[in-house]
């Protein structure tokens, strides 16, 4: 149990690690960006790539809430489809 815990907390901060350094470099493309509108053609695609980036992140952070969630509703050990759901979530953010 205490490895499942310890790997659910490794894979928020690795999801919250991403999100800080995602969003720096949207940062940074988005003052590139405002230098001159012919810039957008260069970079638009690499922009999308960190807002896609970034609601990935939304979305493991969300399932991990949930799983978290279900074993405190449940007051239990997780069952064998939250832990698959736990391996294929480190498996993304690995």
């Amino acid at each position: 149990m205490k490895d499942v815990e310890k790997y659910i907390q490794e894979s928020i901060d690795n999801i919250k690690e991403d999100r800080d350094v995602t969003k720096s470099l949207l940062h940074d493309v988005m003052m590139y960006l405002s230098g001159d509108e012919t810039r957008h053609e260069k970079v638009g695609q690499i922009a999308a790539k960190y807002v896609e980036t970034l609601q990935r992140s939304n979305e493991q952070l969300v399932k991990v809430v949930a799983l978290m969630q279900k074993r405190v509703d449940k007051s239990s050990d997780f069952s064998e489809e939250d832990k698959a759901e736990i391996f294929d979530l480190l498996k993304e953010t690995s």
